[in-house]
């Protein structure tokens, strides 16, 4: 079938007005970055966040044959870092590592200077951080399903410790309780180490850690791990079952760290960010250093980390609502 004339016309039209603008864009492209690029993380150095934002930014480095900047904005479970990092030009040269914090936030803050979908673009998911239940030694339960068994029986004398109420160690608690239909109380502490300290002193009975804080005391024999919060196993402890193995397919709880842009960042600029940053996730190095700090890569594509975003904010909302959890 011929194309109407006037439609030939208009397109040819459209071509025309628009070939000059995607022009500059790919140019910018191609020239980025002419200067350091900064990436915001929203917590203090040494964590896991900034852990992992270190590793791939000094791999970035080399790609792009230019210098990277950490600058640490922490404060306010990550919402002064992430306000800073929404009020920056969209020209690529400044980052923002987002974690966890900014699913729950929402939901758990209610009104923030920002909005995480509507102030940024996605650019990719970069790391898990596999969340272990792990229990004292005097708990008569060897791994989830037995622990579920034992918690439905008698939930009163079963507590666990978080790194805060309203932390990721807490939600995973909680999402767990939803998940096996149990009650286990839960104590809160300011930080993931005063919790593993109670938990190994007998005061707490579990603990849903984090694995940098969960590692070193399983791997000194001082506490049971009796599973993994995934649905597969953890290439850190890979003869620990996960939780779907254990009966329970809808558990999965893990912090993450992902790399958003500012809102507006032209799409070309993205794509090679995208590009670039995937490669720096798939270096040997880079996913070793990240292992031996707790985390596993995890990149993949722009609308991979929408999708899962989205996901994350519908998940934990369900968790902080069904739960009561509240934050002063």
């Amino acid at each position: 079938m011929r194309a109407h004339p006037s439609l030939t016309r208009r397109h040819l039209i459209a071509s025309a007005v628009l070939a000059p603008a995607v022009q500059p864009l790919s140019s910018l492209a191609q020239a980025w970055p002419a200067k350091p690029v900064r990436f915001i993380v929203p917590f203090p150095p040494g964590g896991p966040v900034d852990t992992t934002a270190r590793a791939f930014s000094q791999k970035l480095a080399e790609i792009w044959k230019s210098p990277t900047v950490i600058d640490n904005r922490a404060g306010a479970g990550g919402v002064v870092g992430a306000t800073a990092a929404s009020k920056e030009a969209p020209d690529g040269y400044t980052l923002f590592v987002g974690s966890i914090h900014h699913s729950v936030n929402p939901t758990l803050m209610g009104k923030l200077p920002y909005d995480i979908e509507r102030d940024f673009a996605p650019v990719s998911f970069a790391a898990m951080f596999p969340v272990f239940v792990v229990a004292h030694p005097s708990v008569p339960a060897n791994n989830l399903r037995e622990l579920v068994a034992l918690a439905r029986k008698d939930s009163s004398s079963l507590s666990y410790g978080s790194s805060g109420n309203g932390g990721g160690t807490h939600l995973a608690g909680e999402l767990f309780n939803l998940e096996a239909g149990t009650r286990l109380q839960h104590v809160p502490y300011k930080g993931s180490a005063p919790a593993m300290n109670d938990l190994l002193g007998g005061q707490v009975q579990l603990m849903f850690s984090d694995a940098p804080t969960a590692l070193p005391q399983i791997k000194a024999g001082r506490v049971k791990v009796l599973g993994v919060a995934s649905r597969q196993r953890s290439p850190m402890l890979p003869d620990v079952a996960s939780a779907t193995e254990m009966g329970l397919p809808g558990y999965e709880a893990y912090s993450w760290a992902a790399l958003f842009a500012p809102a507006k960042t032209p799409q070309p600029l993205l794509d090679k960010i995208n590009a670039d940053f995937n490669a720096a996730m798939g270096d040997a190095e880079v996913r070793k250093r990240l292992l031996e700090a707790g985390a596993e890569a995890d990149p993949g594509t722009q609308e991979q980390m929408r999708q899962r975003l989205k996901a994350e904010l519908t998940k934990w909302e369900k968790v902080i609502k069904t739960a009561g959890i509240q934050v002063s």
